[in-house]
């Protein structure tokens, strides 16, 4: 029986969806973070429960041939880039793994497997960064939440990010410095400045600044202008978004423009795009091209087919694929992105398009009145995935198609077994590559009536 503090040789066999490599030692399973499949180990153990326990890496003794040496100075305190120690074919050979051993796990599903189709880009492809703020005793540090907590890593030049998302983090703090802001404190719930988010254009190149306060009031706002557009003119949108709440979601509910407009453009799939703070929008932008183009394909359009897009966002992907058909309706919780999504479709010329505030039941009621009944359903819901009541609302309108666009595997398959319950047979899968370097990925699905 292992006890904490061993120390032991490991091979490691195995990765699970969270990076952790898996090895077995005497019948006992031991998980062992940033390790690769083949590597060979000295690990001391951490933590030993009934049936499995935790190690770390002392040394390792003979690397595996998947592994390469890390490019980043915080990769092993940071929870972002959980595979940086792995090659990248490696990585999207396990992540495809994950996406049909879910579906056959979780879902009890079988479907013919392809290749995952990688990214364009493996580092610089994010065009959206969230980053907390920490009072350090150098001054402010902006970074990233160590893995599975709220401590801030400080770190401002990720390799996922544009390298002027750092530039500007950099600026920000010198200002708080300067001026003597304080950061927010999540302890004592004191401070003012919480994180600083910004999203770039990758066609437009245009930014927006969005700097979330316990407060209402930047001091010294007009110098922060001033000086941080001056440096920087790229920037199109500055914003100021109040949270005073005690929660870990990052926006609130209230933004107040202070330079430019309150949105950025940029162009997806040939489609110019306004995006507003709270609207939803992919943040790799070569690979959401990758993705709408495999959910037109599965999807099959026709010019006599009414689209509804639910959990439409800004409109991204119905207005990707309203030439091809006669009618695309879009449905969003957030009004403000409902806003954007017209804004665009009008800006576009695009004429068949309309877009509800509202979620899908709702949805399905006004259409129902209307007496129109969609031919094509695509879904792209959080990574929670889809209520039950969702899914049935779904059924009950009885398209010929289902796309399932999701960043959740596993809930995926999850729903994918209750919609085949509900008549709707999973036909295709395919695992789409959108966030190089961590554990998520994209895949999409395609669903018929079981009578197709």
């Amino acid at each position: 029986m292992l006890s904490k503090n061993d120390i032991i040789t490991l091979e490691i066999v195995d990765l699970t969806a969270e990076a952790m490599g898996v090895g077995r030692h005497e019948g006992m399973a031991v998980f062992v973070p940033m390790s690769a499949v083949g590597d060979k180990l000295s690990v001391r153990i951490v933590k030993v429960q009934k049936n499995l326990c935790y190690g770390i890496i002392e040394e390792i003794l003979t690397p595996s041939p998947m592994r390469i040496e890390p490019d980043c100075p915080v990769y092993k305190k940071c929870g972002g880039c959980s595979l940086r120690h792995i090659r990248y074919d490696e990585e999207c050979r396990l992540k495809n793994r994950i996406v049909y051993e879910n579906m056959r796990r979780i879902g009890g599903i079988e479907l013919e497997e392809h290749p995952l189709l990688p990214s364009p880009a493996v580092d610089g492809y994010r065009n959206k960064a969230q980053y907390p703020l920490t009072q350090t005793e150098t001054g402010v540090r902006g970074g990233f939440f160590a893995s599975r907590s709220h401590r801030v890593i400080p770190y401002e030049d990720c390799a996922l990010q544009p390298p002027v998302f750092g530039e500007i983090l950099r600026f920000v703090e010198q200002f708080l410095d300067r001026y003597h802001i304080p950061v927010y404190d999540e302890e004592t719930r004191t401070g003012l400045v919480r994180h600083v988010y910004l999203r770039q254009g990758a066609v437009s190149g245009e930014l927006m600044l969005c700097l979330v306060l316990n407060g209402s009031e930047l001091p010294h706002c007009s110098q922060f202008v001033n000086r941080i557009t001056e440096q920087f003119p790229e920037l199109a949108s500055i914003m100021l978004n109040i949270n005073r709440e005690r929660t870990n979601v990052i926006l609130g509910k209230k933004s107040r423009l202070i330079y430019g407009k309150d949105h950025i453009t940029d162009t997806l799939c040939g489609v110019r795009f306004d995006i507003s703070p709270m609207a939803f929008y992919q943040i790799n932008h070569d690979g959401a091209e990758q993705l709408y183009r495999i959910a037109g394909e599965f999807a099959q359009l026709t010019p006599d087919d009414v689209l509804l897009d639910l959990y439409c966002g800004a409109g991204t992907i119905g207005l990707s694929l309203a030439h091809q058909v006669k009618e695309v309706i879009g449905v969003e919780i957030v009004r403000e992105a409902v806003e954007n999504a017209t804004q665009n479709a009008r800006k576009n010329g695009i004429e068949n398009a309309r877009f509800l505030c509202g979620d899908a039941a709702q949805a399905a009621q006004t259409l129902a009145k209307e007496g129109i009944r969609p031919n094509v359903v695509i879904i792209d819901p959080p990574r929670k995935g889809c209520s039950p009541d969702l899914l049935h609302t779904i059924a009950e309108m009885n398209p010929d198609r289902l796309v399932y666009v999701s960043c959740n595997s596993a809930t995926l398959a999850r729903d994918a077994a209750i919609l085949r319950e509900l008549g709707y047979i999973p036909r295709r899968l395919q695992a789409v590559d959108m966030f190089p370097r961590t554990t998520h990925v994209e895949c999409v699905a395609l669903m018929t009536r079981t009578e197709q």
